[in-house]
């Protein structure tokens, strides 16, 4: 038996086959995301364009610092992500495994200071719902504003949180020599979909944090 006959599914002809049917599985489901995604954006740009000195004003209780801070952890766990999928399909052990850990640690961080995030907004009552507090005439819409923030990044925190979890289990298979030249797939569409859940934040960050904002 070939090597790459070990790892081929026995419903594919080949390896070649089995990687493009992997490929094509990914890609329509991330055509999927795209458009629940995109159908959130929306809705929260025709509120915006309704309310939008609420927004602005709703906006500017987000900690900027941190969601910079955050960019620039995912910036670099796509980074640490492509090095990863480099490794595997040069059959470097140890380098996969290192990338990969490093891709879960910023993924890690990124999701502290997300929470760390949400309990200050818990602190300031402005978690929608009864509780809400928001002072000015604007309280309706500002709730508004942030009934979209806790969606769309708590959404997106879920997708961090599926994330590391696969990457978790590409971790173990990297440390016993899953992975070769011959046969990279999990880790090549892991890290597709990993740059999908970074590009995500790349949209949330300028239209939550930066849109519109007052310094």
């Amino acid at each position: 038996m070939s090597k790459a006959s070990t790892f081929q599914e026995r419903h594919f002809d080949d390896l070649e086959q089995q990687h493009d049917a992997s490929w094509t599985g990914m890609w329509i489901f991330l055509a999927t995301e795209v458009m629940f995604f995109g159908g959130m954006f929306l809705g929260y740009t025709y509120y915006r364009s309704l309310y939008a000195q609420a927004f602005v004003d709703a906006s500017n209780h987000l900690d900027i610092l941190l969601g910079t801070i955050n960019t620039a952890v995912l910036i670099c766990s796509s980074f640490t992500m492509a090095l990863a999928v480099h490794s595997a399909e040069t059959g470097n052990r140890r380098g996969s495994v290192k990338f990969l850990l490093l891709t879960i640690a910023l993924g890690t961080v990124f999701l502290v200071i997300k929470f760390a995030e949400y309990a200050h907004k818990f602190e300031e009552h402005l978690i929608p719902g009864s509780s809400f507090a928001f002072e000015g005439a604007l309280a309706r819409p500002a709730e508004i504003f942030f009934s979209f923030y806790f969606a769309m990044t708590g959404m997106h925190a879920l997708h961090m949180i599926v994330g590391i979890g696969l990457l978790t289990a590409l971790v173990f298979q990297a440390r016993r020599g899953r992975f070769s030249p011959v046969y990279y797939t999990p880790v090549e569409i892991t890290g597709l979909y990993w740059h999908f859940v970074d590009i995500v934040w790349i949209f949330l960050f300028p239209l939550l944090y930066l849109v519109g904002r007052h310094v």
